[in-house]
């Protein structure tokens, strides 16, 4: 993983994921721009973010600090998963990518938020090795998002992701 310091990207170490955090590695067979303009730019997204056989009817992706972030899932299972629009972190081309639900637009606080992704694209020589961090503010929220079938899930839809990347 990647940390901004004095205009820097160094690297994060494992010593920086807490208890109540996520992790998800993959490689993928794309570069590290692809696979970040995949998480940045709306019509690709929605090409891959919706673990296969769902969809990704709409996506809104505003790809700067403080912009807007909002997925649209559907299942046949579970139905449509809409929700406001959840605010981005951090957006570093090609390096990192950062969003959270327990904000909106503009940084603005929401009562409730469930997690924040800190996704990383870090260059190897097969494509780009892919981290995301999903932080949780609590075990119970985290233990939820492990139920709901996170490394399952998110595994997916970075096999779909790398997929999509590579074709760019």
């Amino acid at each position: 993983m990647l940390r901004q310091s004095k205009g820097r990207t160094t690297q994060v170490t494992d010593e920086d994921i807490a208890p109540n955090d996520l992790v998800l590695v993959r490689h993928l067979p794309a570069t590290p721009e692809n696979v970040y303009r995949c998480w940045t730019e709306p019509e690709l997204i929605k090409q891959f973010f919706a673990p296969a056989p769902g969809t990704c009817p709409e996506a809104q992706v505003d790809p700067r600090p403080g912009g807007a972030f909002r997925v649209v899932m559907e299942f046949e299972e579970h139905g449509r998963m809409d929700g406001p629009p959840g605010c981005v972190l951090i957006a570093e081309p090609g390096r990192r990518f950062a969003w959270t639900d327990a904000l909106g637009p503009e940084f603005r606080p929401k009562a409730d938020g469930f997690f924040s992704a800190d996704i990383t694209f870090t260059a190897i020589p097969e494509g780009c090795e892919y981290r995301v961090v999903a932080r949780h503010a609590d075990a119970d929220s985290a233990q939820k998002h492990r139920e709901m079938g996170f490394e399952e899930g998110w595994g997916t839809v970075a096999e779909q992701l790398g997929r999509l990347a590579a074709t760019l």
